[in-house]
């Protein structure tokens, strides 16, 4: 059986590394997974964030990394049970010269420009924390974003709190500082979830992969694999609590 697995450059979920190989932390929770439902052969495509819903819905690839969860894109994919649980972030240059911590401060600086990947769920987040249309940028891949954080077109890149600071520690040569994101004022707190998805023509493979993914996450192995990447059972936690709960 193969299966070809769609994912994007932003480590700590996914990247090329050494050889153009697949690697990172979303690419080895799914080799893990398929090698353990009988899937022999993994093919691996390198794509866009804004092309992995419309190309998984189409066939071009079988399964995408975990991205996060939300009522529309479930209208066009079906996602396995989730895998991680990860709050958002902000990348800024070093030493924070506009003093960001949140949405709310970007949307409160007239001059504050956010830079946002195309198509990822913080553009909305920041929508509903005041931030205005004509302060936010958006970028195909995170290193368009990263160079344009470096050259001060932006402020702030917005992510996930985790992928910002292992971006910080790793690659970003002291040029960057990762912060969480304060709460939007108003909101229930709450951890967004991720997971894998697949076209909704998909069912045997979801079955099976979803099957293994109960049996699978917040197992030894699991978390010893996922701390390689940075992934702790503050990002694992919230993914079992789920899978839990749909069980009862």
């Amino acid at each position: 059986m193969n299966v070809t697995l769609a994912y994007i450059e932003e480590p700590p979920f996914g990247w090329t590394g050494e050889h153009r190989v697949a690697t990172g932390a979303d690419v080895e929770l799914a080799e893990t997974v398929l090698h353990a439902i009988g899937v022999t052969r993994i093919e691996y495509r390198l794509t866009t964030f804004g092309e992995l819903l419309p190309g998984v819905r189409e066939g071009r690839w079988d399964m995408n990394v975990p991205l996060f969860v939300t009522a529309e894109r479930s209208e066009a994919v079906a996602f396995s049970v989730p895998v991680w649980g990860i709050g958002d972030g902000l990348l800024v240059r070093s030493g924070n010269p506009k003093a960001l911590d949140g949405y709310a401060a970007v949307a409160a600086l007239d001059d504050a420009r956010l830079g946002i990947i195309a198509g990822q769920v913080q553009h909305d987040v920041a929508k509903a924390a005041g931030v205005r249309d004509d302060q936010v940028l958006i970028f195909e891949e995170q290193r368009e974003a990263l160079d344009a954080l470096r050259s001060g077109v932006i402020d702030a890149y917005a992510s996930t709190a985790l992928g910002n600071r292992i971006v910080a520690d790793r690659i970003g040569l002291g040029q960057f500082d990762a912060v969480a994101c304060r709460p939007v004022t108003g909101t229930a707190p709450s951890t967004p979830l991720g997971a894998f998805s697949f076209s909704k023509s998909s069912r045997g493979l979801l079955d099976a992969v979803n099957t293994q993914l109960r049996a699978y996450v917040g197992s030894p192995d699991h978390l010893a694999r996922m701390a390689k990447y940075g992934l702790g059972e503050d990002e694992i936690e919230p993914a079992l609590r789920a899978i839990q709960a749909a069980r009862r």
